[in-house]
């Protein structure tokens, strides 16, 4: 939506419209958005409340009234009582694509990378929710951490490996895909956040790769390290790339 203004402008057409991610909304900077504190696919708040979503609707159509920008304004109410559990929202679907059946699979930098930024508005979301994160062990962004299991995944040789290094970020990017599962609808058990992790998503396919390319290195360090990767129960059953 912030490109398609950026051209509507450029056309001569006023434009104004509404964020439900903040972070993305900065980085694109549209000319007129109005940033509501809403849980995503609830852009206007609470579902049969007309009177509120009416004050949403003229506060984001009061932007217009600014001639230049960016404008980033925040929508100064919270959302009455909802029911999170309830609300439609759009889950993210892990499906690969096809190029992975046809040898065209991108390398996992890239894989990682792009799921990565799928699972940012709904991390963003678990955190304003709960009001903490867990993770932060690694002392790294998110996309750094991705860079060190691409890393150890696609290096042509082990022996520089930074075996803590890389356990930490393990850890934090675990803690980080837990944390976006369960801000989804429907992901809020531990057994099916679990499930999705590892059987879905390119996360869990890179510490299964993780696993099986440790796991049969020489080197009885690494050896040891593959059997903390991932549960037993995981290690079995789906195939590795």
């Amino acid at each position: 939506m912030s490109a398609i203004a950026h051209f509507l402008e450029s056309e001569g057409i006023q434009t104004t419209g509404i964020s439900l991610v903040r972070e993305n909304t900065e980085a694109l900077q549209p000319p007129r958005f109005l940033w509501t504190s809403f849980p995503l696919g609830r852009p206007l708040g609470k579902p049969g409340d007309p009177p509120f979503q009416r004050r949403v609707i003229l506060a984001a159509l009061g932007l217009l009234e600014r001639d230049s920008g960016p404008v980033l304004e925040d929508y100064p109410e919270d959302l009455p009582e909802l029911a999170i559990e309830d609300a439609p929202a759009c889950p993210m679907s892990f499906a690969r694509p096809a190029g992975a059946q046809t040898g065209a699979t991108p390398s996992w930098q890239n894989r990682l990378a792009a799921e990565l930024a799928l699972m940012r508005p709904w991390h963003a979301l678990s955190v304003r929710r709960r009001g903490r994160t867990t993770v932060g062990i690694a002392k790294a962004p998110v996309d750094a951490l991705i860079g060190r299991l691409a890393a150890a995944l696609e290096a042509p040789l082990l022996e520089g490996t930074d075996l803590k290094a890389l356990k930490y970020a393990l850890e934090d990017l675990k803690a980080y895909y837990q944390e976006a599962l369960t801000a989804q609808p429907g992901h809020h058990d531990f057994q099916e956040t679990a499930r999705v992790l590892w059987q879905e998503t390119e996360l869990g396919g890179a510490m299964l790769a993780l696993h099986e390319r440790f796991l049969g290195h020489e080197d009885r360090r690494f050896k040891a390290f593959a059997r903390g990767i991932a549960p037993r129960s995981q290690t079995r059953g789906r195939g590795g790339d």
